[in-house]
């Protein structure tokens, strides 16, 4: 059985939970098991914010997720928080523009984006959160990425269909990151 858990943390306004929301809508569309499960303070902007996703092809016992493999890390308090809660020989993908610290731990993976940076570089620093998911689909190939670009045309509405391509911009320079990254720690 495949089973892919995360969890995604940051402020509120940072698209914490668009960004889980489209990975759990293409999961639905490729017809795998699926929870999204957010929770966030009361503030609607720079609050904190989290939620967990968690995919399978087989049925799921429970949303929640304690001890997760896989962390998207949006800014400083979520990567103190998080950081201590990843498996071993987990994953941890940090928003490196919100982060001025390195990992303190050794025995995950570390994928580092300057995701506001790359994301106002494609025209709209509201895209870092889909940076972010580029870098996770690309170390973690859970959902195809034709399944995602119908997911977001599915979820943005058509007054706003010029933020599809952005998006899909946005998370293929994820990708990309992702990859060098890949490639300079095999070396």
């Amino acid at each position: 059985m495949a089973t892919t858990e995360l969890v995604i943390a940051g402020f509120g306004g940072q698209g914490i939970l668009f960004l889980g929301e489209v990975l759990a809508h293409a999961a639905v569309i490729e017809g795998k098991n699926v929870t999204w499960m957010p929770a966030y303070g009361p503030e609607q902007r720079g609050g904190t914010a989290t939620c967990t996703v968690v995919i399978a092809d087989e049925p799921i016992g429970s949303p929640v997720v304690s001890d997760p493999p896989v962390v998207i890390i949006m800014n400083r308090p979520s990567m103190d928080k998080f950081e201590s809660r990843v498996r071993g020989e987990g994953l941890l993908i940090v928003n490196s523009s919100m982060v001025d610290r390195a990992a303190e731990r050794s025995d995950v993976r570390v994928v580092m984006v300057d995701a506001v940076r790359e994301a106002t570089a494609l025209g709209d620093a509201r895209v870092a959160n889909m940076v972010l998911l580029g870098a996770f689909l690309a170390t973690t190939p859970v959902v195809s990425p034709e399944t995602v670009r119908q997911a977001l045309r599915e979820m943005i509405p058509p007054s706003r269909a010029q933020m599809v391509d952005l998006n899909l911009s946005a998370i293929a320079r994820g990708a990309e990151i992702a990859q060098e990254q890949t490639l300079l720690e095999r070396v």
